[in-house]
Order: structure tokens, then C-alpha cells, then sequence
């Protein structure tokens, strides 16, 4: 009896975006403080809590991002574990974006990327290329895997290096010109691009083609669902994993945060619908 590999980050993203129809990925940035009171007492509070999450919210979404550091605070890397087990179990259609921006040396990079693929299981990782295509290179030959680059960020002082002049034109432009030339042979890559830089977008949007973005900032942070989708979709209307996670994920702090989590969800989907 044989198996049928898994098919890789880009596919599965691909059929995401086509066949449900939605650009939403979901966050999971676990707050225990945030929980409903449900879970107070509960030592596996952190697993339970994303996947109930997970559960109501899968429907609507293209990606799902757990963010490394939600987890490792509480010391809860079991529970991320179990979680991307659980995503793939249920939803094999889905992929899992592991949020960790790593960036080291090759002997250091090789070890994280051991940890994001093969201890965590994840189907994409973010990183920061900022110390070179060295860095990147233990990633990138994990060549079913999603690579997501940072280029420019969603954050306030992403003003501060990014966009400072290399032979006349901002960093971030290089950024994305080098990874969409030279670092993305296998056709792995993407780049991260805040939703609150919409200017920027459009402009590495021209740069990459058809190259997935994964843009932070809508919700919370305060960028414009339109702006984004006007200025950072493919010509087919996809391209884009529009992460929300607070926004979603305490939606509701009470008994129905599950529902309310799915219904912010659906809305976000059916917003970014309307400008595709």
C-alpha cells in the first residue's frame, strides 16, 4: 500500500484561495488572560482554546499562522505541536503558516528549519532575510515548503531601515526583487507586507508578480481591507493571505467566543469578497 505525498505549501494555498474562496488566514496568537473564564482551570487551556478557534473558523480561511512566541511564553510548544497534528488530521486542505521570523547563520538556519518542519510540522515559516541568502538557504531547500520573507512590515517603525535608499531605491524594493529573482527557484517563496503600507504594496506587487504576500495589519492595527485588496491582488483576484488575529480570536470573551470567532471569519472573507 502507498501513500500519496503531500502536496506542497503552494498548492494547497492555491486551492484555498479557488475553491473556498477565501483569502483569510486566522492568527493564532494565544492570550490565556483573554480566555473565556471556561478555561481557567484548564492545564491544556492554550491547545483547547486554539482549537475550538480552528474548528468554527476553518470554513473561511486560506492559512492558519500560530505565532511561535504565544506558545513558547506559556510554555506551551506541546500545544503548538498538537495543534498543527489536529489542522492537519482535520483540515489536510489547510495549510499552517508557522509565524517565527528566523534568521541565522547556516548552522544555526538548518536548526530552525529542522524546528519548523520537522518537530512542528508546519507547511510555511516566516523568516527575516537580512542576514543573506545563507540564512535562507536551509529553508528554501525544504523546496514543498512555503518560505515567507519579511519585506515590508506593518509596524510604525518599519519606516526606520526598510525603506532606506540602496543605489536609489528603497530596501524593501530590493528585498523583493532579490527574493523574487534569485532566492525563489523552486517557486517557494513570499513575502510579508503590512496592510498598513498600501502604497508599498502595490509597488512590490509590480516587483514580484504573482508571488504570494502575506499582509498583517488589517483589524487591530488599523489597515484598510480595500486598500489592501485593490493594491495587492493577482490579476485572477487571489495572491494574498490576509491575516487578522485578535480581531477573530477574541471576537466574543464569553461562552459563544467560538461562533462570534467564526462570524468574524465569514465577515472578513466577505468583505475582502467584495473588492476581489
Amino acid at each position: 500500500m502507498t501513500t500519496e505525498p503531500m502536496r506542497s505549501f503552494m498548492d494547497r494555498l492555491r486551492d484555498r484561495w479557488a475553491h473556498a474562496d477565501t483569502l483569510v488566514c486566522v492568527g493564532l496568537d494565544p492570550e490565556p488572560a483573554k480566555f473565556p473564564a471556561k478555561f481557567a482551570h484548564d492545564p491544556d487551556a492554550i491547545f483547547h482554546f486554539c482549537r475550538d478557534i480552528v474548528d468554527a473558523t476553518a470554513p473561511y480561511v486560506c492559512a492558519f499562522k500560530p505565532q511561535i512566541a504565544h506558545f513558547a511564553a506559556a510554555h506551551a510548544e506541546e500545544a503548538l505541536r498538537m495543534l498543527i497534528l489536529h489542522i492537519g488530521f482535520r483540515y489536510p486542505d489547510i495549510p499552517v503558516i508557522l509565524d517565527s521570523k528566523r534568521g541565522d547563520i547556516g548552522s544555526t538556519a538548518q536548526q530552525y528549519a529542522c524546528e519548523a518542519f520537522e518537530r512542528y510540522g508546519a507547511d510555511a515559516v516566516t523568516l527575516n532575510p537580512y542576514m543573506g541568502r545563507d540564512s535562507a538557504q536551509p529553508f528554501l531547500q525544504y523546496n514543498d515548503r512555503g518560505c515567507i520573507f519579511l519585506c515590508h512590515t506593518s509596524n510604525p517603525g518599519a519606516r526606520d531601515f526598510q525603506e532606506l535608499p540602496v543605489d536609489g531605491e528603497p530596501l524593501y524594493r530590493r528585498i523583493a526583487r532579490t527574493i523574487a529573482g534569485d532566492w525563489n527557484a523552486d517557486g517557494n517563496c513570499a513575502l510579508v507586507v503590512g496592510a498598513t503600507f498600501p502604497r508599498e504594496l502595490a509597488e512590490i506587487r509590480a516587483i514580484v508578480g504573482d508571488m504570494p504576500l502575506l499582509i498583517p495589519g488589517v483589524g487591530a492595527q488599523g489597515g484598510d481591507v480595500e486598500a489592501v485588496v485593490r493594491n495587492g491582488k493577482t490579476a485572477d483576484g487571489s495572491g494574498l493571505m490576509i491575516n487578522s488575529s485578535r480581531g477573530i480570536l477574541y471576537a466574543a470573551s464569553g461562552e459563544g467566543y467560538a461562533e462570534a470567532a467564526a462570524q468574524a471569519a465569514r465577515e472578513l472573507r466577505d468583505t475582502i469578497n467584495r473588492w476581489r
